[in-house]
Formats: C-alpha cells, sequence, structure tokens
C-alpha cells in the first residue's frame, strides 16, 4: 500500500499532477489484479459449483486486500487449483502489487524505470539513496523464510493428522494466510479446533505480529539494531505493538472468562493462550480461535476499536494504523498539557503528520459510516452485526459474527468497495477525488469556538 508522505499537502502543482498519476496507477494495477483473480476463481475447473461472479469477485478482492472474509467454505467450495489462486492473490496483496512487479522485472533483467523506483520506495517507507531492487528482494525473502519457517512448525501437528502432502500444504497455506494477515483457513470453523493448541496459536500468531509490524520497522532494526539508533516510526511501533497486544489480552480474558461459549469452557492457561490469539488477530488477521458470534456485546465493541486500528504501516495488515493512532493520542496529550509541539522519543512530529493523522481517521469514519448507512438499507440485519462487518471489512480484518455469507449481492459489493478502500488507504481515494491546488495566499487568522 502506498504510504502517502505529510510532504503531499504542501507540494507545488507539478508534485501534485505526479501525486494524482501515481494513485491512479496503484488503483488501476489494483483494479486489473483483481479482475484477472475473480476470471480465474470463476472458472469451473477452481471451484465445486457453488462459487457465482459475485462470489468469486467478494473472494477475490477479500484475498488481494488480505481481508479474510469468505461467503463460502474455502476448504470445500474451491478446488486445489482455486486454492492455489488464492494463495498468489495473497502473496500479491501481503507484499505489495509494486513489490511483486518490480521482484519480476529484476528476475528477468529488465530496467526498473524511475518512476517505478519512486513509487516501490514511497510503498516500502524508505527514504534517501537506497538500492531499491536490492531491498525487494531481501523483503522477498524475508517474507517466504518466514512462511517456511511456520510451515515447518505447523507441519508437526498436521502432518501426523493428515499425511505428509496435504500436511504439509495445509500448513504452508495457513503461514501464507497468517503472515500475509489475510485470514483464510482451510477448515470451516476457522481455527476454532486448535483454540488450546499452543502450537499452532502461537505460530500463526507470530507470523501474524510479524507481518502485521511492518517491513520498515524490519529493515530498520536489522540495519540499525541499537533502539537510539532507530526511527521514530519503528520506536512507537516496538512500544505500541506489545502494548496493544497486551491490553487486547487482559480486555478479552476478562470480558470472556465467564462466557461458557468462548473461553469460560476451558483452564486458565487456555484462556489466556484464546485471548492472546484473538487479541493478535483482531488487529489485522481474521483468523479467530473463538466463535465470534457469541462473544459478548462489550468484547465485540472492543475488538471494533482493536481492527480500527489495525497494523503498522508498510505492513501486510490495514487499519489506519498503530502510528497513526498513536500521534493522534500525542497530540491529545499535547494539547491537554498545554505543550506548544507533539513530542516523542526526544523527536518534534511536524503539524503535517497530525493533521494528516487527523485526516485518516476522519476520512476512514466517513467511509464506514457511509458503508453502514447503504447495508442498513439494503440488509434486514441488527445495527450491531453490520457495524462490525463494516469494520472488519474496511480494516481488512476479516472477522465476522457470521452475516457475511447471508448478506445480498448488493451488500456484497459494498463490502467489495469497502475492502478496496481500506487496502489501498481512505486517503490514497481521497486523493484522486480531491486534487489538491497548491497556493500561496495566507488568509488572516480568526478563532472558532470548539468544544
Amino acid at each position: 500500500m502506498i504510504n502517502w508522505r505529510s510532504s503531499y499537502a504542501f507540494a507545488l502543482p507539478r508534485d501534485d499532477q505526479s501525486r494524482w498519476s501515481e494513485a491512479k496507477l496503484i488503483l488501476g494495477s489494483f483494479l486489473i489484479i483483481l479482475l484477472i483473480g475473480t476470471l480465474f476463481l470463476v472458472q469451473p475447473s477452481s471451484h465445486n459449483g457453488e462459487v457465482t461472479f459475485v462470489n468469486a469477485l467478494f473472494t477475490a478482492t477479500s484475498a488481494i486486500s488480505v481481508t479474510g472474509l469468505g461467503v463460502v467454505d474455502t476448504g470445500t467450495a474451491f478446488t486445489l487449483q482455486g486454492q492455489i489462486f488464492l494463495l498468489m492473490l495473497m502473496e500479491i496483496g501481503g507484499l505489495g502489487q509494486m513489490t511483486m512487479t518490480l521482484l519480476l522485472i529484476a528476475m528477468f533483467s529488465k530496467r526498473v524505470g524511475l518512476r517505478q523506483q519512486v513509487l516501490a520506495k514511497e510503498a516500502l517507507g524508505q527514504e534517501g539513496s537506497v538500492n531499491i531492487i536490492q531491498l525487494v528482494k531481501r523483503i522477498v525473502l524475508f517474507a517466504f523464510v518466514a512462511q517456511l519457517i511456520g510451515t515447518s512448525i505447523m507441519a508437526i501437528r498436521w502432518v501426523p493428522e493428515m499425511g505428509w502432502v496435504h500436511g504439509l500444504y495445509v500448513s504452508f497455506f495457513h503461514a501464507v494466510s497468517a503472515f500475509n494477515n489475510a485470514g483464510f483457513s482451510l477448515f470451516a470453523n476457522n481455527l476454532m479446533s486448535y483454540r488450546d493448541d499452543p502450537l499452532i496459536s502461537l505460530t500463526i500468531a507470530g507470523l501474524l505480529i510479524l507481518g502485521g509490524i511492518g517491513f520498515t520497522v524490519i529493515v530498520d532494526v536489522v540495519r540499525n539494531r541499537r533502539w537510539r539508533k532507530l526511527k521514530l516510526h519503528s520506536k512507537l511501533m516496538l512500544v505500541m505493538t506489545p502494548a496493544l497486544l497486551l491490553i487486547g489480552t487482559l480486555m478479552f480474558w476478562l470480558l470472556e472468562h465467564n462466557n461458557s461459549s468462548t473461553l469460560g469452557s476451558t483452564g486458565l492457561s487456555g484462556q489466556l493462550l484464546a485471548a492472546f490469539f484473538q487479541s493478535a488477530s483482531a488487529r489485522t488477521a481474521g483468523f479467530n480461535t473463538i466463535d465470534i458470534g457469541q462473544m459478548v456485546p462489550a468484547s465485540l465493541l472492543f475488538m471494533m476499536m482493536l481492527m480500527f486500528i489495525g497494523a503498522g504501516a508498510t505492513s501486510t495488515g490495514g487499519g489506519i494504523k498503530v502510528t497513526t493512532f498513536a500521534v493522534v493520542l500525542l497530540a491529545t496529550k499535547t494539547f491537554l498539557t498545554k505543550r506548544p509541539h507533539v513530542t516523542a522519543f526526544g523527536r518534534t512530529l511536524s503539524s503535517q503528520i497530525v493533521t494528516r493523522s487527523l485526516a485518516i481517521i476522519i476520512v476512514s469514519a466517513m467511509v464506514l459510516m457511509l458503508a453502514m448507512f447503504m447495508l442498513m438499507l439494503t440488509e434486514d440485519l441488527p445495527f450491531d452485526k453490520i457495524m462490525f462487518e463494516t469494520i472488519s471489512a474496511f480494516a481488512t480484518v476479516g472477522l465476522s459474527t457470521g452475516i457475511t455469507a447471508s448478506l445480498s449481492e448488493t451488500g456484497k459489493l459494498i463490502l467489495v468497495l469497502v475492502m478496496i478502500c481500506g487496502r489501498l488507504g481512505p486517503l490514497t481515494l481521497a486523493f484522486m477525488l480531491a486534487r489538491p491546488v497548491a497556493t500561496r495566499i495566507k488568509y488572516p487568522e480568526e478563532g472558532v469556538y470548539t468544544g
């Protein structure tokens, strides 16, 4: 996903035109891949007769946006060919179409244009002089190695249960789905059968966290190694990620440990394991080891907040991003303490970054409100379930209370648009619709009563 920098708001007209063109290129390439994926999935050889064009479009969108919402059972509705197509879409969606394009160009020894390098640097959050081709190769290698390690660990459980061939395939499918934060599972009940299995739960959770922390942070940590040398973005991610995991684990355990339909039927260690897994999955992945539809309303509300926050920028996850949430918290603290500047770890955040973070939240909220309103017109479903499903789609999480398959075709198409918007980023689409016009005019200041 393109990582729009704070500088775009005050760029020169020529830069505005360039940004607008880049946004169109990103959207266009995304839609082309989506169309190709849909056409592959709708082929009779890709499914077992249960997949209509709308369902194929929904599934392809869910895969390339690494959401995981499903209108059919992935393990039974799709043939091996269809499941392999889904794997490819998840890889492209997780690593990013620009990353995969550069990799293919490099593999065939073609010259990479300056514009492609700039787009890739934006997408991967890189600044200054950097060998982008070498960086892309390392990122892709890291992703595949992580997925192979995850496959090997889960194969310890699934090969004895299913045999070598099928066990390895199921392990690889879930490793790819987990690292890319996609949430697709070959099991009808997702991972509920493995709620008390630490090997499966911790391996999946580890892949989710690794994929969701962001390639920018991984590159920064590998390069610099020492805390004081890390970029501010990396420090915020490395502090906020475990904090959100811990808060989520404690909240889910407190709210659900007496609920016999979720955590109440297992011991303390099993409860904490399931609570931790759901905390890791809630912010971006879509896997579940407990029945989401049976959770208490307070848990669902808290889960919606985690989904809205999402994962890290330049990661395989969605949401408004952890750093966006962190910046807004820091800005709020600065206002309440009447300090002149927003600071963190001895660094000052520019007003442009703060404004951008607020804009992301506002635009995201507007998209969600519009989508919820439209779904309430087309679907006869409770408000809380529509709200949960919409936030899950927008944040590319994929958790569901069980209503996705029962949506009308219009409702499914609405969620398709929501998933696309969530994956590309609301500001990317807003930037296309509202082309900035640079101006040097400064008007007199005047106060407005607020709050």
